[in-house]
């Protein structure tokens, strides 16, 4: 008799640890009732008015990244945004590796969206630690979301993908932070996935969306109600806080004899981004007294010593923009943001890069030999490990011999660069 009931126990224990295991599930905090995407200079000129026709009710727009790069449709974005109904809100991408970069970078995002009224909480995209440590990469998130609060008064919350919500960003910080998830499987089944969050107030659930209005793919989102501000007053002005941007937007009256080639050249931009955020249908047509919205220095033509402020890269045979990106510890995406680049897959042999020297540390060659392999853990994706080393997906798939990229399994091997 004793030992049926121990072995009773034994099942029961058994039978329950197993039940404990299958209960764990990543949940949103309420319905999801709000569609949205995520916006920036990636998807150029948006018409608002067609995506607010197409059932858009949330957009979040990129305002800066580092300590010195706006990007270049924010001003745009939010005031055309607003202007059709849309509600909006700010996320900064962090490149900071200690926490008195993370206080700069903080400094400067509230620098960037001050004057403008959000309607959502602010968001920290954190998803790039350059070989920073687990503690260490909490440290600086935390240090960046409590100077942002401490400036503005609103709240803020992290954006992370599932491998980074489940193994890096800790409990604490889920204590205290609402979390934006990236997951691009079965939207509706994050069953048996632990995190140091249980709940989230937004997913990303694909960057290949298609929306009206965006000409190719966009970020979508569907957002709880708990993504809202409390209330959407103005961000506060700082005269302490200002710093200078690589990108402005202004307004320029035409002048007799002006060419749009005149104008992109005298504001470091380009003939088509003029076209595109004019909606100029005659790029030889334009008028005296036309009213034309520039943007300052988003693109710089031509080349420069360093020393200037910048140096220019001549890619080489061989080279991706990863390893062009680390050689010179900057972000793929930044070397594509400035460089106006379509494809971040296609660069050729002799093309000039434009890379800015204020994130440059040490200008040391790329060395083409140099080969990084990443084991795969519980959780990853190859999406999310391509944005974890800063590259494409395209270019892990052509390292790769992978079959399908939708299944890859815990121990692979697979080869970065």
């Amino acid at each position: 008799m004793f030992k049926k009931c121990i072995l009773g126990i034994i099942i029961f224990v058994f039978v329950f640890s197993i039940q404990i295991n299958h209960t764990y599930a990543l949940t949103p905090q309420s319905s999801l009732n709000y569609e949205g995407i995520d916006v920036s200079n990636w998807q150029g000129y948006i018409d608002y008015e067609q995506v607010k026709n197409a059932g858009i009710q949330v957009v979040y727009i990129k305002a800066s990244q580092g300590t010195n790069i706006k990007d270049a449709y924010f001003d745009m974005n939010y005031e055309n945004a607003k202007a059709n109904g849309l509600r909006v809100g700010f996320y900064h991408f962090l490149t900071a590796t200690n926490t008195e970069e993370a206080i700069e970078e903080a400094n400067f995002f509230v620098s960037v969206i001050q004057g403008k009224t959000p309607d959502c909480k602010l968001v920290l995209d954190y998803e790039s630690f350059g070989g920073v440590a687990r503690e260490e990469v909490n440290r600086i998130a935390r240090t960046f979301m409590e100077r942002v609060e401490a400036l503005t008064s609103k709240e803020i919350m992290l954006y992370s993908d599932l491998s980074n919500a489940r193994n890096t960003f800790d409990t604490s910080l889920a204590e205290d932070y609402d979390l934006w998830i990236a997951y691009y499987e079965d939207k509706n089944n994050l069953v048996n996935i632990q995190t140091s969050w249980n709940t989230y107030v937004g997913i990303q659930y694909t960057d290949r969306g298609s929306v009206n209005g965006i000409n190719g793919s966009v970020d979508r989102d569907l957002y709880t109600e708990e993504i809202f501000l409390n209330e959407n007053s103005e961000i506060p002005n700082n005269n302490e806080n200002e710093f200078p941007k690589n990108t402005e937007s202004i307004e320029y009256t035409v002048q007799s004899g002006d060419t749009l080639s005149a104008i992109a050249r005298r504001y470091g931009t380009t003939v088509q981004e003029l076209v595109d955020i004019n909606q100029i249908q005659n790029p030889n047509l334009i008028y005296p007294g036309e009213k034309l919205r520039v943007l300052t220095n988003s693109t710089v033509p031509g080349t420069e010593e360093r020393g200037t402020g910048s140096i220019t890269y001549i890619v080489r045979r061989g080279n991706t923009l990863s390893q062009i990106a680390r050689a010179y510890h900057v972000s793929v995406q930044h070397i594509v943001e400035i460089n106006d680049i379509p494809d971040p897959d296609l660069i050729y042999p002799g093309q000039k890069l434009r890379i800015t020297e204020s994130d440059v540390t040490d200008l040391s060659p790329v060395d083409n030999t140099i080969q990084v392999y990443y084991v795969v853990k519980d959780g990853d994706t190859l999406y999310g490990i391509a944005r974890r080393f800063g590259i494409t997906l395209n270019e892990i798939l052509q390292y790769n011999d992978i079959p399908n990229p939708n299944l890859i399994y815990p121990g692979q091997t697979i080869k970065i660069v």
